[in-house]
């Protein structure tokens, strides 16, 4: 059967061949699941091969062909290959029977000090201890845009040898040797041909890069920091945020996967980064990146596929939601990635307004320029350039201004969408002679940005005040101050605006993101020549803000717990994480969403804020293996010859299948309730002597929520204990999800799960 495939094939391609189908080649990603070749040179000759058929006649021509066709292999810890395909021809390799999926490589984007006191880790006596153990061994891989490796926060003072287990090596490229790597950046490779197939040579794109590891964008530099910092002291970016800076992890160790080139990156680029990832010995692995929404299903998408793969070979995969603001955008959201959303920490930074008139505008900005006097004000709908319209003029972007009624003064701008870009409309303004904007952002007002000149954002409330001073005087003036930082702000933690939310839009039933973490306003290490996000200057530390700011730090209290708990599987870092998070901000509210502090349910911050000293010790376990993953993907769809492909293995589907949610995830979704339904769970206990777990339910409206048993009696460590949650409703939900939680407490520790709901019919 697989033979006339084969042929079948072979002949098919060479008649596009012969009828010129390759001008509307694209570049494809052949999965082809596990594999068991004895090593990476027999799956590349099969994969030779496989695409010989692409070339010519003779045998010898097809083979040299094929090694030109393809770009990308996957040889290691999966199978499959990436290249220059035609639809028609990805179209017939996916009707074949050893191949997963087919799917065009897509562009992913980056999700883009004083946050390790805020979580209470500069607290904890347990957690400083383990932080600053030298003798850790825990490997986190960062695939992001490479690292600056002369921070200082990657100095590798006091940290012993490489651990053995890492196989992977420091490739030297471009500005990057062998000696730039050391006991803290153990291994540095680099990825470009998916993005060049996809957007052209680096060099085209007219912006700085190097082709290396090396961080010309600053992104990679910022996560990896993040992470496993070393202790910095008197950092700050020009004298915001000061104070001591470094990573979650410190004395971790970090290999380096450099993917993304101008915050763009390429899935076959990523998925070639995961494959070596998991090869070299890493433990755990941090994206910052992910598609725009739609999000592909789970084998059409390269992050999915890889992390699958990684989670098979006890590596937790940490990835960002993204930053796309509306429900159902959360990216990354298979359930065997840890998903993170963004939350704000207890700080703020304000660039205030002094007006003609005396009165004080609070304003939010990263502003480090002196206004040495007042000037004035004038808005952007009143000074349009010759042939716009007031409204259109009003968001300053490139040729709407007149730059003779602009210039000498401040100019007052609005948004037209979520998605504009701020930083431009300063340089549109100063471009025209302007020496100050005033931005009216009431969605992004608390996002720190950086303008080339003194710039500030404000919210609605003083946009009202400023409007009606502006309409009152005759000849209004302002002055924009520098920013000040202003510490232990209530309330917070609070969701930031831009941090995407659920429903998962792939799989309802579990519930995504997975937990939120520090991801407003974040300063870490950055590289000095990534100038077009710091407005032109040259800084060593930077303060930018997105779900990429809050996956490191998720990342970073996963490899603590590895840490101390180096045979836990993946699935139950993430659940020690997820299941003693806190829904409470400090001021013992539940948790908001930023501008406004409007009501926020688990489709914003799944379990809670991460609280790193309670995950260190969870009390019990929700873990699941790659059997249940199976079981899981059977209930999505899965067939066995798929499945075959995927594990290796020849695999059946429980029949009927079993249900999505009653996978043993930390939290509990179901999205299409009819009628009553129990679900099953199995913990497992992690602590010192006998005790005794009871059950609270926070019922969702309009169900009843019962547990049986109600109380688990545990007598030692390791012990497994089941129990069922029926849920009988007594009112449908209308469409909408109904939100609880289902609370084991022992006294000591509070083991939470959130529940949604939706209930369709009663």
């Amino acid at each position: 059967m697989r033979l006339a495939q084969v042929l079948t094939l072979f002949l098919f391609i060479r008649f596009t061949l012969v009828h010129g189908a390759n001008n509307n080649a694209k570049h494809y990603i052949v999965y082809m699941g596990e594999h068991s070749h004895p090593n990476s040179e027999s799956v590349i000759r099969a994969n030779h091969e496989m695409l010989a058929s692409f070339t010519g006649r003779h045998a010898q021509s097809y083979l040299e062909g094929a090694k030109e066709a393809a770009l990308h292999h996957y040889s290691k810890s999966f199978r499959g290959f990436s290249a220059m395909l035609t639809p028609e021809q990805a179209k017939k390799i996916a009707e074949s029977d050893w191949v997963v999926s087919v799917f065009e490589s897509r562009t992913n984007k980056v999700h883009t000090t004083r946050t390790w006191d805020f979580l209470g880790v500069g607290s904890s006596r347990q957690y400083k201890h383990l932080q600053m153990d030298s003798s850790s061994n825990v490997i986190v891989g960062v695939i992001d845009s490479g690292i600056w490796p002369e921070s200082e926060s990657f100095t590798d003072e006091g940290l012993g040898p490489v651990p053995e287990k890492f196989k992977g090596e420091c490739v030297p490229g471009e500005q990057f040797a062998l000696s730039n790597c050391n006991r803290k950046i153990i291994g540095a490779r680099f990825y470009f041909k998916g993005f060049e197939a996809e957007h052209g040579p680096l060099e085209s794109l007219n912006k700085t890069f190097f082709r290396s590891a090396r961080d010309s964008d600053g992104h990679g530099t910022h996560t990896a920091s993040t992470i496993a910092g070393s202790v910095v002291a008197n950092a700050s970016l020009f004298g915001m945020a000061r104070g001591i800076a470094r990573g979650g992890a410190p004395s971790a160790r970090l290999a380096i996967y450099k993917a993304c080139w101008f915050n763009l990156c390429s899935d076959a680029d990523i998925l070639n980064a995961m494959d070596d990832a998991i090869s070299d010995g890493v433990d755990i692995l941090s994206l910052s990146l992910g598609p725009d929404p739609p999000q592909p299903i789970y084998f059409e998408d390269a992050v999915s596929i890889g992390a699958f793969h990684a989670f098979r070979k006890g590596v937790l995969v940490s990835a960002s939601a993204g930053n796309s603001f509306f429900p159902g955008t959360a990216a990354n959201v298979a359930p065997w990635i840890l998903t993170i959303a963004a939350s704000s920490v207890d700080r703020i930074f304000n660039s205030n307004i002094y007006l003609g008139n005396s009165r004080i505008l609070k304003g939010f900005s990263l502003n480090p320029l002196e206004m040495e006097t007042s000037y004035g004000l004038i808005a952007g709908s009143a000074a349009a350039a010759k042939g716009i319209t007031p409204y259109n003029a009003s968001f300053c972007k490139n040729n709407t201004l007149d730059a003779t009624l602009i210039k000498g003064k401040i100019v007052v701008c609005t948004i037209e969408t979520v998605t504009d870009n701020r930083r431009e409309k300063s340089i549109f303004i100063r471009q025209g002679g302007g020496v100050g904007m005033i931005l009216i952002d009431p969605s992004a007002k608390d996002v720190g940005f950086q303008f080339v000149l003194p710039g500030t954002l404000i919210g609605q409330e003083e946009a009202i005040l400023l409007q009606e001073y502006m309409a009152t005087e005759t000849n209004p003036v302002a002055r924009i101050y520098p920013t000040i930082t202003v510490l232990n702000t209530k309330p917070a933690p609070a969701v930031t605006a831009f941090s995407s939310m659920g429903p998962n839009v792939i799989t309802p039933d579990i519930i995504k993101p997975d937990i939120t973490g520090p991801g407003l306003n974040i300063l870490a290490a950055w590289s000095p020549v990534a100038t077009e996000a710091t407005a032109e200057r040259s800084v060593n530390y930077n303060i930018i803000s997105g779900t990429s700011m809050s996956c490191p730090h998720i990342s970073a209290v996963a490899a603590i717990i590895k840490a101390t708990q180096p045979s836990w599987s993946p699935a139950a870092i993430k659940s020690a994480i997820m299941t003693t998070a806190t829904v409470l901000d400090n001021t013992r509210c539940l948790i908001g969403r930023e501008p406004n502090g409007t009501e926020t349910t688990p489709f914003d911050y799944g379990s809670g804020h991460i609280n790193p000293t309670a995950a260190l010790e969870p009390g019990l376990i929700y873990d699941f293996d790659s059997s249940d993953i199976i079981n899981f993907l059977c209930s999505t769809g899965a067939n066995p010859e798929q499945l075959k492909n995927l594990t290796g293995q020849l695999t059946y589907c429980p029949n009927p299948p079993i249900p999505s949610y009653n996978l043993n995830y930390p939290s509990i979704g179901v999205s299409n309730m009819n009628g009553s339904l129990s679900v099953p769970r199995t913990v497992t206990y992690y602590g010192r002597g006998q005790t005794v777990y009871a059950a609270y339910i926070e019922h969702p409206v309009g169900v009843k929520v019962t547990v049986t048993p109600s109380k688990l009696c545990f007598t030692k460590t390791g012990e497994k204990m089941s129990f069922r949650v029926d849920f009988t409703p007594y009112r449908n939900s209308n469409g909408s999800f109904a939100f609880g939680a289902l609370t084991w407490s022992n006294g000591i520790h509070n083991v939470r799960s959130p529940i949604g709901l939706n209930v369709l019919s009663v």
